[in-house]
């Protein structure tokens, strides 16, 4: 029996005589579909493109390689028009492909891929929010720099600029010199703050040499307060290279060197499209055409009967120092009356109570007439604002309180509003090398002293 199964042939005999015409068709069937090799070519495109659309442009230019059949579908148009919509571009200009389009862009930008599609959307969604509530900011702005312009910055101050601080320069080559600044404002009664977002010439005119301030490019600049933001070019004293801070003076140092750092920002992205999305979600309110920089907790509102308080916060850095700590801190306060409050439910605010506690869990109670000097008559409808400051020794701090009113047909008849708790709580900030190593050094000494007793 076994010499039935030396060939083929006898094999395919034996169970014919076996297991019949049936057997025989199956065969059949199977040699067909054994001698099919699978092949891109047998695919239908329209699941080749779904898996080409998951590819980025790295990817699908090498599957372009792999076949002719690969190559003809890697060039269909819709792939291309999702790779610009993702890196460059919605609009197609001048050329007749987005393929055509991707490539051009590419051979302009293509260093910037990482990071021009990012940046340009913050851009855009500024420009259009700056349009409906502050169009003349938008006319602030600059066009591009260029390549060789940055190139020959960069030859200028003997630093590498970072790729997204160089494609942003790409897009818009910061602005003019105006007030208001385009990157926020801050005012008090006796105190006002607006920063520009510098051009490149001008940045680089203050590009930092000096001990304690080394490779730190100027970002912004503040013509009422000299105050600017900083962007390490290298990692040196202390820094890490692209972080971004405001300098602050060690005011208990001898050494003139010894700067301490309110940190703002881990690169440059981070701290441009974060700004930007608190402008154009409306956590900095527009206030006189300006973009104000208060931070408003949506938590932080409460409502005593028609009256509804609600608050915002901001540091000021140039009124602040990390040695002695003294830390800033403005607050708004929008005080506003129900449309639909009943008129006889008018009232004047005659006093206000705070009470303060500090991170150490200290308690300070404050008492006084009115608020900031002005006593508001709430009516139906009526929005009250105003701006006061506190200072405090510990990195937090947070306050709450209340407003006593009066109606005004009878005064007799007081009642209280609850001001909501707000925090405040200092940007994370970093001590100069020149302490920390001050501080080594003593600690050295105290130590060996100790040792030698």
């Amino acid at each position: 029996m076994c010499e039935l199964f030396d060939n083929k042939k006898a094999c395919r005999n034996a169970l014919l005589s076996r297991d019949g015409a049936g057997l025989e068709a199956k065969l059949q069937v199977s040699k067909m579909a054994a001698s099919i090799e699978l092949s891109l070519n047998n695919l239908p495109s329209d699941p080749l493109l779904l898996i080409l659309s998951f590819l980025d442009f790295r990817d699908l230019i090498s599957s372009s390689f792999v076949s002719r059949r690969l190559n003809e579908l890697s060039s269909h148009n819709p792939l291309w028009k999702g790779l610009c919509l993702k890196h460059w571009s919605d609009k197609m200009q001048r050329v007749r492909t987005w393929k055509e389009l991707f490539k051009e862009f590419y051979a302009d930008l293509g260093r910037y891929i990482d990071h021009y599609g990012t940046l340009k959307r913050a851009w855009d969604d500024l420009k259009r929010y700056l349009e409906q509530r502050c169009p003349r900011m938008i006319a602030s702005l600059k066009e591009g720099a260029k390549e060789e312009e940055l190139d020959g910055i960069e030859a200028q101050i003997g630093c590498k600029l970072p790729n997204d601080y160089r494609c942003s320069y790409r897009i818009h080559n910061g602005q003019k010199l105006v007030v208001p600044g385009l990157m926020g404002s801050m005012a008090l009664s006796n105190h006002y703050r607006s920063e520009d977002l510098l051009d490149i010439e001008t940045a680089a005119g203050g590009f930092q040499q000096r001990k304690g301030m080394r490779q730190c490019l100027p970002l912004t600049f503040c013509f009422h307060t000299g105050l600017s933001q900083y962007m390490a070019l290298e990692g040196t004293e202390g820094r890490s290279r692209c972080e971004i801070f405001y300098h602050c003076p060690d005011q208990m140092a001898q050494d003139p060197s010894a700067i301490d750092m309110f940190i703002t920002g881990s690169s440059f992205t981070e701290w441009f499209t974060s700004y930007v999305h608190n402008v154009v979600t409306g956590e900095y309110p527009i206030i006189r055409d300006q973009i104000f920089r208060y931070i408003h907790d949506k938590q932080c509102v409460a409502t005593t009967g028609d009256i509804t308080v609600s608050v915002s916060t901001s540091f000021l850095p140039e009124l602040s120092s990390v040695h002695p700590p003294h830390f800033f801190f403005t607050y708004r306060i929008r005080i506003e009356m129900a449309k639909n409050a009943l008129p006889e439910n008018a009232c004047q605010l005659d006093s206000r109570y705070w009470k303060i506690t500090n991170a150490n869990g200290n308690v300070e109670e404050v008492r006084g007439p009115g608020v900031v000097g002005e006593f508001p008559v709430m009516t139906p409808g009526k929005v009250h604002e105003y701006a006061s400051c506190t200072t405090f020794s510990t990195t937090s701090e947070y306050m709450e309180g209340q407003y006593t009113f009066h109606r005004l047909k009878n005064k007799e008849e007081i009642f209280d509003v609850c001001i909501p708790r707000f925090h405040m709580v200092c940007p994370p900030f970093r001590e100069s090398m020149v302490r920390s190593v001050t501080s080594l050094t003593e600690w050295t000494v105290v130590n060996t002293l100790q040792m030698l007793i």
